[in-house]
């Protein structure tokens, strides 16, 4: 599921004139039957079958531009997405809600811990610049991994459940482009990013990756896959596109 879908093949960056506009895409080949466009803050992505062309694919761009050329001004238009700021009182977003940093000296050792709506971060007070930001961002990420872990892994397996499949395992990692993935070996990987989501979208990303276990694609017998575990699959998908950027900071 791009940051949507199951495993695909190599993708490539390339571009296209549309509408007198040079814009730049990812095409990503997969199994999937048809051509399937996502825009993000990223930009516009396309993912095809093998068996088509790049002169369809690229006729297929043309055919939609005014769609791509509005959805590409519109996420243009949106304010920047929130940064990460290392100091204490800065907010961090956690299942849809915010948790204060608070920094705190203490050995060598970096740790993170949190505590009702507070997350603190230990760590060695002679740190500065660059290894400053660089460790106190890994320790946040190896938090948000482990607990991303606890918590979606048990959604992702009782959905697996609900469908009769098994589940390989449930990786939660760093995806920049991605919320979650499902490889035809039934390993299903998340983004840790997901922890700072509201938890009915967290449910409804791995509800999506669970039904990979059974269509591996996005067919018309997949979202009848999604619908069975999850009736209103489809705001919750419009929220995750439309408001993503509210609960991603690093």
């Amino acid at each position: 599921m791009t940051a949507s879908g199951s495993a695909a093949d190599r993708s490539s960056e390339q571009t296209i004139e549309l509408e007198g506009r040079v814009i730049a895409f990812t095409l990503r080949r997969s199994s999937r039957r048809s051509i399937g466009f996502t825009i993000s803050r990223a930009g516009l992505a396309v993912t095809a079958p093998r068996r088509v062309s790049e002169r369809d694919i690229r006729r297929a761009l043309v055919t939609k531009a005014g769609w791509i050329l509005t959805k590409l001004d519109a996420w243009a238009a949106r304010p920047a997405a929130p940064e990460l700021v290392l100091e204490t009182g800065a907010s961090l977003p956690w299942l849809g809600r915010d948790l204060t940093l608070d920094l705190r000296g203490g050995g060598v050792r970096t740790t993170v811990r949190r505590e009702g709506d507070r997350l603190i971060l230990k760590h060695d007070p002679d740190l500065a610049g660059e290894l400053r930001t660089r460790t106190l961002t890994q320790a946040l990420q190896r938090f948000y991994k482990r607990e991303g872990e606890a918590f979606m892994a048990p959604k992702v397996e009782a959905y697996a459940t609900a469908l009769g499949k098994p589940v390989r395992k449930v990786i939660v990692r760093d995806q920049k482009r991605r919320w979650g993935s499902c490889a035809s070996d039934a390993t299903i990987r998340l983004n840790w990013r997901l922890m700072g989501f509201p938890e009915e979208l967290v449910d409804y990303v791995c509800a999506h990756e669970a039904a990979h276990l059974v269509e591996a694609n996005h067919s018309p017998a997949y979202w009848r896959v999604v619908e069975g575990l999850m009736p209103d699959w489809k705001p919750r998908r419009q929220r995750m596109r439309d408001e993503a950027d509210r609960w991603v900071v690093f």
